[in-house]
């Protein structure tokens, strides 16, 4: 890759929805020093949503994340809320990226975007990442992320100043409209089986046990692992609020096991059996002991998190179509969409059956 030559008259490329030479006038007024010669970036491949580039200058490496060109999903790529939260973890037991600044003024890049440090470490996303791991190393990483994971449902919301950060209470009801409204507004298409899920998630709503910050995407790659296999930095924060903490547990569920259910999906393809990776089950149980849970309704968050994935994947799927994604993997999303739905919705009918057997 070519570099910038200086703040003006780029000779590097610039990479889609990057724009070198506004970014480097803009770090030389707000943070005069933080950039030493010319500015290079890439995009980092594997996004499916927020986009986020690699860039370096002569010395020093960073990450920024901006949200994707195009159409949006209403409030799902804040990149305020996500450089807030980033920064109260800071001092906790949760590791997270250091942050250097928050740009709102969309005059810079076309939209919001933070800058971040770059974390050395590897990302684990596709089968053939993982296939030289071994049972133990899989298994070593995978305790460390569900470790994680108790550690931030552990944490105090207003200790960290987040007690603002979201409105716990009817957290499930409002996710589950919110999640609807954003179906409605990013679809193209009928999707068989999409009402009768909403329909049946509401019907079944459990009680939630706890608050705490809850990340909202929360699953391998969305973690930076160390040479020693623990968790360098956990990434993707962008829905991140104050809610039910199961909602992770069950979205790393459909994570973990989508592999095995859907072969050759485009969003989660790492983690396996075969891999020598646990059980969610197993990691859940670990996961209850640490915070003192109840896991019975799990089935309840799974149906819920396909749920949200099919959402998600849908808005992505129109944005596909539209022609404003950036970057490789996006051609095959939307024929995961009903099998989402048709999962979950086995999922729910599993449990009432055992609901209506007690």
């Amino acid at each position: 890759m070519s570099q910038q030559a200086g703040s003006g008259d780029s000779t590097a490329p610039h990479p889609p929805g990057l724009d070198l030479d506004r970014l480097r006038d803009y770090l030389d007024r707000e943070r005069p020093g933080l950039v030493a010669g010319p500015l290079a970036a890439e995009l980092i491949a594997g996004g499916k949503s927020n986009l986020t580039y690699r860039l370096h200058d002569s010395a020093h490496r960073w990450v920024i994340r901006r949200p994707p060109l195009g159409h949006v999903l209403a409030t799902a790529h804040d990149m305020g809320r996500e450089h807030r939260v980033i920064s109260a973890l800071a001092d906790t037991g949760v590791p997270v990226p250091g942050v250097h600044l928050l740009c709102t003024d969309p005059e810079v890049l076309g939209a919001p975007f933070y800058l971040m440090d770059e974390v050395p470490g590897s990302v684990y996303r596709t089968a053939e990442d993982v296939a030289g791991l071994g049972r133990e190393r899989a298994r070593t990483m995978s305790f460390r992320l569900i470790d994680v994971l108790a550690e931030l449902h552990a944490i105090d919301p207003a200790a960290v100043g987040l007690a603002d950060f979201g409105r716990p209470d009817g957290y499930l009801q409002r996710q589950l409209a919110r999640w609807l409204r954003q179906f409605e507004s990013s679809r193209s298409r009928e999707i068989a089986g999409m009402a009768e899920l909403q329909h049946r998630l509401a019907e079944h709503l459990p009680q939630t046990q706890r608050h705490t910050v809850v990340h909202g995407d929360y699953r391998l790659d969305n973690a930076i692992i160390a040479d020693d296999d623990s968790v360098a930095a956990v990434l993707d924060w962008e829905m991140a609020t104050l809610g039910d903490p199961l909602a992770d547990v069950g979205l790393l569920k459909v994570y973990w096991e989508i592999a095995g259910q859907i072969p050759g999906n485009p969003v989660a393809q790492a983690v396996s059996p075969a891999a020598g990776f646990p059980s969610l089950d197993e990691l859940a149980e670990r996961y209850a002991d640490r915070t003192g849970l109840d896991l019975t309704p799990l089935p309840w968050y799974t149906a819920f998190a396909g749920f949200k994935l099919a959402v998600i994947s849908e808005g992505i799927h129109f944005r596909y179509t539209q022609g404003k994604t950036v970057g490789e993997g996006f051609a095959h999303i939307g024929g995961l969409v009903p099998l989402l739905v048709a999962a979950s919705l086995e999922t729910l009918l599993k449990l009432e059956g055992l609901e209506g057997n007690n």
